[in-house]
């Protein structure tokens, strides 16, 4: 499988820094986001699959959508851009409700939807939901079933399957994905011994976290567990997914790191350690490591995402230095 994204935004807040978090016409703001994402270059757009606001995105009576009604809506509302949960945790959806849900918007969108997931992690949200949080090690292996039963309802006529911890009887999955052996399966997580083995075997894609070094080892370890099972690690998808502070000028972007710092309670120096941050040249030279060390893609979130003439500034610098995708630069 050719790679399905270069250039990716992530929307992972609602709140666009009104007190109490309730903004009028909040669908609204949200699809201007997205459709100015697309036309200034960004040819996938991603949500949170979280039910509460988490920490240091925001407060966790935050403003929070269900993430598939909100991709489907999306999916109406934009024309090209891939469309998926930069990931479902596989605790809350039976996997092949899941994949009914994932086919549907396949099918809504035209042939737009990636199926992320990931083993789940956000222990108080489960508690405050009343949703099954098992030790690690039950979930990753629920995530192995979720992942052949999501491959199976994509690609077959009707799927059955008896693991441990799901049962699937002669179920159909109709209609059918727009997707010839339906959406790409993203697996999230840079786990070395767990989550890239399953990328190996199942996934179409990974999403991986750290800095440029640290992405470049995670790629090699990824390329042993290819080996291992006899697959070409090039027919597999690999992004990053960051936080993006882009500024007209330096001064601009200075400013908005220290903006976001005040807005999230923490010193200055830590925010400017999680994010790449400056003016356009800036951000290139920051960027352009990661895509070196083997990356097919990257993913960004942009904590002024209301703002429409950023989020059209960073399409574009984007774009324009590292290409869109089948226009690799």
């Amino acid at each position: 499988m050719a790679p399905f994204t270069r250039l990716g935004l992530q929307i992972p807040s609602f709140t666009y820094g009104r007190p109490g978090g309730e903004v009028p016409e909040l669908f609204e703001r949200v699809a201007a986001i997205a459709t100015t994402a697309e036309s200034s270059g960004f040819d996938s757009l991603w949500v949170m699959d979280h039910f509460f606001q988490i920490p240091l995105v925001g407060r966790e009576d935050e403003p929070m959508f269900e993430a598939y009604t909100l991709l489907g809506a999306l999916a109406a509302r934009t024309r090209h851009a891939r469309l998926g949960a930069m990931v479902t945790g596989v605790t809350y959806r039976n996997p092949a409700v899941l994949a009914k849900q994932v086919t549907a918007l396949d099918v809504i969108s035209g042939g737009r939807a990636v199926l992320g997931i990931g083993a789940a992690w956000y222990e108080r949200e489960h508690e405050g939901l009343g949703v099954d949080f098992p030790p690690l090690g039950e979930r990753f292996a629920r995530l192995e079933e979720a992942l052949v039963i999501c491959r199976a309802m994509f690609s077959a006529d009707s799927s059955t399957f008896e693991g441990r911890y799901y049962q699937v009887h002669e179920a159909p999955n109709r209609p059918r994905p727009v997707q010839g052996g339906g959406p790409p399966i993203l697996i999230g997580g840079s786990g070395e011994r767990r989550t890239l083995r399953l990328v190996a075997e199942h996934g179409d894609a990974c999403n991986l976290f750290g800095d440029a070094a640290t992405v470049g080892h995670k790629l090699d370890v990824l390329a042993r567990h290819c080996e291992a099972v006899g697959r070409d690690p090039a027919t597999i998808t690999k992004t990053r997914l960051g936080t993006l502070v882009i500024g007209a000028t330096a001064a601009e972007a200075d400013r908005k790191v220290r903006d976001l710092a005040a807005r999230r309670g923490v010193d200055e120096a830590v925010v400017r350690a999680m994010v790449t941050a400056g003016d356009p040249e800036a951000v290139v030279g920051e960027i352009a490591p990661f895509f070196e060390a083997g990356l097919d893609g990257l993913v960004f979130n942009l904590p002024d995402a209301e703002d429409l003439d950023t989020v059209s500034l960073a399409g574009a610098t984007l774009a324009g230095a590292f290409g869109t995708l089948g226009q690799k630069t």
